[in-house]
């Protein structure tokens, strides 16, 4: 790769050259380790970007004329990345990525070149179907997750709130948070085993099976309702009765033959992945309740009391309702901080609906 013709580059091309090259040089140590930690297609893809990373990498340093004795540092993004890649699962990462490779510097730099630019486009579109490939194994889990931890939180502090604004004892209100605590993290956890179970029996219910094929021996070969197992599935009326002919000859010369993957006329083929796990949905929705729904009563846990109990809650629930709206924000791509303040919102948009219809029922002041 050359630069293009153009006039002698100024010391401040060279220093954007430099920053250019420590960053591909980042972004194929992110990709590096995210291979390390792969198996299989997912570590070849990864292992082909931290390829093409090099190559850039080349193309910065053929302008610069070698290595230099100094370069800048990467970017806090890049090196931060780097340092996660090494450490935690690869969807937080990816996801981190992909926001990173929206954003090539290469469409209004002279100095790089069409491929380049090209590749740094493709490179978006792989690492958002790698981020949603965790996504997707992530979803069912993830999903009674937040929704457990959310849940939690909101709910104990308007429970406390509620009844701490009645004017009744310290002690009360622990005792009332407690059995929220319990209450709510019990009925979480067997809602979501219920549920969960019920939808992938659901599935399973209309998932396709071979049994037809397996009887195919027995069928005439011109005159066969195997053909309308193929077409109930989806495919035409030619291409049924050519698949369920081949079957029946294979299966009549002694060759036992399964039909070829089914055909699927909607998601359902991988919709056991999506709904996720009903133990997993249920012990993650019981336990993040619970780790949400203590989170409230800590100050009265603590020997707190009356307004002091209060305000500390809420210090503690905004904080926590902070983190998990920016968490849902970097998986979905979206934008953290409005996730995250979205999230403060509802939450304490229900504790003060609760705290006022405590004040309005209540017995004392706080």
């Amino acid at each position: 790769m050359t630069a293009p013709a153009a006039a002698e580059p100024t010391a401040a091309d060279r220093r954007r050259w430099a920053r250019y090259l420590v960053e591909e040089r980042a972004e194929g140590t992110v990709y590096q380790k995210l291979a390390a930690r792969k198996t299989g297609e997912e570590r070849e893809i990864l292992q082909s970007l931290a390829d093409a990373e090099r190559r850039h990498e080349q193309h910065w340093l053929d302008l610069l004329g070698g290595d230099p004795g100094r370069l800048p540092k990467a970017g806090i993004r890049s090196r931060m990345l780097a340092w996660m890649a090494g450490r935690f699962g690869s969807i937080f990462v990816l996801v981190l990525a992909q926001s990173a490779e929206a954003r090539s510097p290469y469409d209004t730099e002279r100095y790089a070149t069409p491929a380049m630019r090209a590749d740094e486009k493709i490179h978006h579109e792989v690492v958002r179907g790698l981020a949603a490939r965790g996504r997707r194994r992530l979803s069912g889990s993830f999903r009674a997750a937040v929704f457990g931890a959310n849940d939690g939180l909101v709910s104990n502090l308007a429970l406390v709130l509620g009844i701490g604004a009645t004017g009744v004892s310290s002690g009360f209100v622990l005792f009332s948070g407690i059995a929220g605590l319990l209450a709510g993290a019990l009925s979480m956890g067997a809602g979501e085993f219920v549920s969960v179970r019920s939808q992938r029996e659901l599935l399973a219910s209309t998932e396709a099976n071979d049994d037809a094929a397996h009887s195919a021996g027995d069928l005439d070969i011109d005159v066969n309702e195997l053909a309308l197992v193929f077409r109930a599935r989806g495919m035409d009326q030619a291409e049924a009765l050519a698949r369920s002919r081949r079957i029946i000859a294979a299966a009549q010369e002694g060759v036992r033959r399964t039909a070829t993957a089914p055909v699927r006329t909607g998601a359902v083929g991988s919709d056991h992945d999506i709904v996720g796990s009903d133990w997993t949905a249920a012990i993650s929705s019981f336990f993040l309740f619970a780790s949400g729904a203590i989170i409230p009563v800590l100050p009265w846990i603590f020997g707190l009391e009356g307004m002091a109990a209060i305000i500390v809650a809420l210090i503690l629930v905004g904080i926590s309702l902070l983190a998990t709206g920016a968490m849902v924000g970097v998986l979905s791509g979206g934008p953290p901080l409005r996730r995250a303040l979205r999230q403060l919102a509802i939450g304490f948009g229900a504790a003060a609906i609760t705290y006022l219809l405590g004040l309005a029922f209540g017995v004392g002041a706080v």
